[in-house]
């Protein structure tokens, strides 16, 4: 016997087995034993809620997985709370994201393809954003996942987050960097944008040097795999050799012999760089250039560890900038600053008084890039001083971006090989704001007993 409850809707007592599920938000439900026990033993406690179709039949809106676990469990019947609603798609799938989520909250595939079915219903993202109290950006990135397969199963594969999952995008044809970034974000995910950064300038450092390398190709180089080892004796590099008249070989030298070499090295900045080599330099009528010197014997394995750790730690600093200048810029653009502000620019005035001189000098560049500003010409009006006239509760944001600027300018690969105390002071500091610092970072600020000194504490 039916109870009326309300005017829009009666609770009835239903056999589980006859109720037809709506297609879900959530793709699947999922059914543990111990849930599944708990239905056994106490019944369904709070009512399933599901409408009546034009031929009887009873659908479930809200409560898949309460509806299982009782045909599961056995139960001759459940509560239902059946409203007189006619097929509305939006709000059913609306209906079902706010159930969800105060059950058991939905993982962000789910919300990715409920935001899909809403836009599919043609919900603006304003609209999207609206009616389920979320951010238009935050709707934006869902639909973009959801409109792209490999992003769509690594959020279902995966517990990442929507921003993390649209990044793979960029490396849809990558399933090696993909893979290194999906376990970073489900591992270490403090560190996953310093992951991206280094997979974004591999990727273009690779597409750099195959553009050079086709180049070579196209002019009749043989392009050797890698560049060939210092005491490497069968290519011999034209920078070591002169012609018979003493002049130093250049390509041009070389241009038009049918056996001639090159190998291609990208360096941070982006630029290529080719070295030429020749496999037999006497028939060419050169000779090896007296004053080149003799090697004094091959590299350690201690001493190629050592090469390679140099060249992988520079690599990623240089990715590592990127990122945190990026923060730096969202940084300072928050509303409101940290409470010890103050005293970091107090700091930045005392320990970092030198580089903030050396940033005044040159006009606080790095200051204005960092507050979103193109730098002040020679000629023109400080723009700094004309945004805190303009803006006076900017004051304080414009004197931290100067400090930081100015620090932050004086930073390169020679920080992590010799760290000063007053590069400790300014990367511990942006760690405790919030920063994700780097491994090659993180160099920086160990062992403050053995940083050496600098001219800024004198």
């Amino acid at each position: 016997m039916a109870e009326t409850t309300a005017h829009t809707g009666t609770i009835e007592h239903i056999d589980p087995q006859s109720l037809v599920i709506e297609a879900n938000v959530r793709p699947s439900a999922p059914i543990t034993a111990p849930f599944v026990q708990s239905i056994r033993e106490n019944g369904v406690l709070t009512p399933v809620l599901a409408r009546r179709d034009d031929h009887g039949n009873v659908l479930v809106r809200a409560g898949q997985r309460r509806t299982l676990a009782a045909r599961e469990a056995g139960l001759s019947t459940i509560p239902v709370y059946v409203v007189e609603a006619a097929e509305a798609t939006a709000e059913r799938i609306i209906q079902q994201m706010v159930e969800n989520d105060q059950r058991e909250a939905l993982t962000e595939g789910d919300r990715a393809a409920a935001f899909q079915q809403l836009a599919f219903e043609g919900m603006s993202v304003t609209a999207i954003a609206k009616r389920t109290g979320t951010k238009a950006k935050e709707v934006k990135t869902a639909l973009t996942v959801a409109e792209n397969p490999v992003a769509t199963a690594a959020i279902t594969e995966h517990p990442l987050t929507l921003d993390q999952a649209a990044v793979l995008i960029e490396f849809d044809d990558d399933a090696d960097a993909r893979a290194s970034l999906i376990e970073v974000a489900t591992t270490n995910p403090s560190q996953f944008e310093h992951a991206v950064q280094r997979a974004r300038d591999e990727r273009e450092r690779a597409q750099i040097k195959a553009t050079a390398e086709a180049d070579l190709t196209a002019r009749g180089y043989t392009v050797l795999p890698q560049e060939p080892g210092y005491y490497d004796t069968e290519y011999t590099a034209i920078r070591d050799l002169v012609t018979s008249d003493g002049d130093r070989v250049t390509a041009e030298h070389i241009e038009n012999l049918e056996e001639r070499f090159a190998s291609v090295r990208v360096y941070y900045g982006g630029e290529p760089s080719t070295t030429y080599y020749l496999r037999d330099y006497k028939s060419a009528g050169f000779r090896k250039d007296s004053g080149a010197g003799a090697n004094s014997g091959p590299m350690t394995d201690e001493q190629k560890a050592e090469r390679r750790t140099l060249i992988a730690n520079n690599k990623a600093w240089a990715s590592a900038e990127t990122v945190r200048r990026e923060w730096l810029t969202t940084f300072l653009a928050r509303k409101t600053l940290p409470k010890d502000t103050a005293a970091v620019i107090a700091r930045g005035l005392t320990i970092h008084r030198n580089a903030v001189s050396t940033g005044t000098r040159d006009g606080n560049r790095l200051a204005h890039e960092l507050l979103g500003l193109e730098p002040s010409g020679y000629f023109e009006a400080d723009k700094l001083a004309t945004l805190v006239e303009q803006n006076p509760a900017k004051a304080t944001h414009v004197a931290l971006a100067i400090i930081l600027g100015a620090v932050e300018s004086i930073t390169s690969k020679q920080t992590w090989r010799s760290p000063s105390h007053t590069d400790r002071d300014y990367f511990t500091q942006l760690a405790a704001w919030g920063y994700g610092l780097s491994d090659v970072e993180q160099i920086v600020t160990h062992d403050p007993a053995d940083l050496t000194e600098t001219d800024d504490q004198d």
